[in-house]
């Protein structure tokens, strides 16, 4: 991913992404979140998953289970504070769906602008072709 401004507010939807998923029994690891964000059209690496999941791991959120093998696979579990934390992003993220996730029709948004951007459309900053 190129776009700072994209990958930037991408992190954050990943952390949250990596919470949900780390709260489910059998919680999660590497390997696999990378394929359920690619599942969701997302292609991170490695490089940019597993410096997420320590930093998560060091604040409190994630507890890493040590693997079996040598080469095994380390489970990340969601903590009592990584569910606190799950809890406040869930209540965060549902109040500011309604209000900046609802698509207003076009000429009625707040800012006077004529359309809202739909949630489907990449979130890519525009340049001018001019210079």
């Amino acid at each position: 991913m190129r776009d700072p401004v994209e990958r930037e507010f991408l992190l954050a939807f990943w952390k949250i992404h990596i919470l949900h998923h780390a709260a489910e029994p059998d919680g999660v690891y590497g390997h696999w979140m990378l394929e359920e964000l690619h599942r969701h059209g997302y292609r991170i690496s490695p490089g940019t998953l597993y410096p997420i999941l320590a930093r998560m791991a060091a604040r409190g959120w994630l507890r890493a289970t040590q693997a079996d093998r040598s080469k095994g696979a380390r489970v990340y579990r969601l903590t009592p504070d990584g569910r606190r934390v799950l809890a406040r992003l869930r209540a965060a993220l549902g109040e500011l769906y309604g209000d900046a996730g609802r698509v207003r029709p076009v000429g009625r948004a707040r800012d006077g602008g004529r359309a809202v951007v739909s949630p489907r459309r990449p979130l890519t900053a525009t340049r001018s072709r001019s210079r």
